[in-house]
């Protein structure tokens, strides 16, 4: 049979595999390099001097830092290892009663801000909460009659983030166990493996890489977080950050701090890469059939519905109904119209990063396809770094420069017209938004190549063969195909910035509040009740995306249906 060339004379018949620059090439590049800016900056001032702030730390906190900051990585890692790799195991190998509801129901943890669950948790178990007093009516005892542990220390702080962050290591955990092949199961089951020996032998190993990167995710938010361990009291490396920047007034000095935390996050990274060493885990078939699923009844089927239910159960309907019975308590006086200028904030600030997260990440995503040159992949490298970097640690980057910026600017205008500007760019809503941007992008960016790599290139070919240039066929083919996977970047990056706190904080125009920050300042001055309608509206704005993201993973599986 004869070939047809349908291509232009002297072009390659797909333009997804041409080579050289493009203007989606120099956005791509441009892109990366802006938002590797504020990262730029955080290691540039490893080098500045810093004074006697920086000795006064070493001498006096920074070891607190450090052993803290360990502690805290340790245990919310054992923490998450263990709910989320036995959770996603029993939803998707065993059958037991609500295995259905436990799938999806499992992720809503991860719609909870730490620092809501941990408001929630402090109002509880303290000595004037429910718990304690109930205890005290109960059996007749006084103060120095009983002992009940301190919810806020570092052993509340790992309580309540392993019970907020398990979600990440579950939701990938989950997804591994789904594409896995029946075949390998069934022939370690031939060979008289129990159960117990498929999942530690066959199972854990080939999902390994899934779980790793879970863990990844978790420890960074876990370095990240500011409300929970600052409310608690644990002195962490965003701690001190924060109170380096606006107590001791020393940029510098909180740069340094802040290219020390992110040295501890990218420890974490290369670690999970060196301990892979040379080791490698494939499925050795690319058949899927249904998954056979382990009948449990009796006790099993009971240990197992106690397993899914407890970590729901203490990760958000315990922490979310205390949460909702603070709301209503307080609903006359705090849901008022200065609340619905809080919502009205932090909508805005979420559906302006939502917008420009999701356009500039089809920019590169498509950039990537259309050109898949060393460049343009690296650029993406470098543009999905930021969700690694700690929000206290952006907020440093952006904010260093700015100001640097503004006083230029403001040197000039003086000068010149005796005239001064003020700030410009910092302490402004567009130093906020490029904050979150550098911090979500890869959220939309990963979503969106995700999408494009499911549009067969023999799609392009045709629209080419139409007359359509890339912009064209982007718009009429690729864009209708993957209008969902865009819908649910842009959730998950309004979710995301709904609950985002430390940069909130540091990077907030004056008198500029959103429902994070007026949660945490309220329970800050220990009014955790009034605190409750805005941590509860982060709350419910959070369950679609991650119910959706939920219904995303359990649809997963290859060849496969739900069953």
């Amino acid at each position: 049979m004869s070939h047809i060339d349908l291509s232009f004379p002297g072009r390659p018949a797909s333009f997804t595999r041409r080579r050289g620059f493009s203007g989606w090439s120099v956005i791509a590049v441009i892109a990366a390099l802006v938002i590797a800016v504020p990262v730029l900056v955080v290691f540039a001032h490893v080098f500045v001097p810093s004074g006697e702030v920086w000795r006064h730390l070493a001498s006096t906190v920074l070891g607190r830092y450090l052993t803290n900051s360990f502690w805290l990585i340790l245990g919310v890692g054992a923490g998450t290892f263990a709910i989320g790799v036995g959770t996603a195991w029993l939803v998707t190998m065993c059958r037991f009663p609500g295995r259905r509801i436990f799938e999806i129901a499992l992720i809503l943890p991860l719609a909870v801000p730490t620092y809501a669950i941990a408001f929630a948790y402090a109002g509880l178990f303290e000595f004037a909460g429910p718990v304690q007093t109930a205890l005290r009516e109960a059996f007749g005892w006084s103060r120095m009659d009983y002992w009940f542990p301190e919810i806020r220390s570092l052993g509340g702080a790992i309580f309540v983030m392993t019970l907020v962050l398990y979600p990440y290591v579950y939701l990938l955990a989950r997804a591994a166990f789904l594409e896995q092949s029946v075949c390998v199961l069934e022939v370690a089951r031939t060979l008289g493996r129990s159960p117990w020996q498929c999942f530690t032998g066959i199972a854990l190993p080939l999902a390994r890489p899934a779980i790793a990167t879970g863990l990844a995710l978790a420890l960074m938010e876990t370095l990240a977080d500011f409300g929970t361990v600052a409310y608690f009291g644990v002195d962490t490396f965003t701690t001190g950050i924060y109170r380096t920047w606006f107590g001791l007034g020393n940029p510098p000095a909180a740069a340094q701090l802040a290219a020390l935390l992110l040295g501890f996050v990218f420890v974490l990274i290369a670690l999970e890469r060196l301990s892979r060493g040379r080791a490698r885990f494939h499925h050795t078939s690319g058949r899927y059939r249904p998954l056979p699923r382990f009948e449990l009844a009796g006790t099993r089927a009971g240990l197992a519905l106690l397993a899914c239910l407890t970590p729901l159960a203490l990760g958000f309907f315990l922490p979310g109904g205390q949460l909702l019975v603070w709301s209503v308590e307080t609903a006359d006086r705090m849901i008022d119209m200065r609340f619905l200028g809080l919502a009205a904030n932090s909508l805005m600030l979420a559906a302006i990063t939502a917008a420009l997260a999701v356009m500039i990440g089809v920019l590169i995503a498509y950039a990537k396809r259309l050109r898949p040159t060393w460049t343009i992949k690296i650029s993406a490298r470098v543009v999905a770094l930021g969700y690694a970097v700690p929000g206290s640690v952006i907020a440093v980057g952006v904010l260093v420069p700015l100001a640097w910026l503004d006083n230029v600017i403001d040197g000039f205008m003086r000068a010149q017209f005796d005239l001064s500007t003020g700030l410009i760019m910092s302490g402004t809503i567009a130093a906020l938004v490029f904050a979150y941007l550098v911090r979500f992008l890869a959220i939309s960016l990963n979503t969106v190549e995700a999408s494009l790599a499911k549009v067969t290139p023999s799609m392009d070919d045709a629209a080419r063969t139409l007359g359509c240039g890339p912009g064209k066929a982007f718009r009429r083919v690729h864009a209708p195909i993957i209008c969902g996977s865009l819908l649910t970047a842009s959730l998950l990056v309004i979710v995301d910035v709904l609950k985002e706190l430390p940069a909130t904080l540091i990077l907030r125009p004056f008198n500029f509040n959103t429902l994070a920050v007026r949660a945490y300042e309220l329970a800050a001055d220990e009014r955790l009740t009034d605190s409750a309608s805005s941590a509860l509206a982060i709350v419910v704005a959070g369950i679609l995306p991650v119910a959706l993201l939920s219904r995303a993973v359990a649809a997963s599986r290859p060849g496969g249906v739900r069953t």
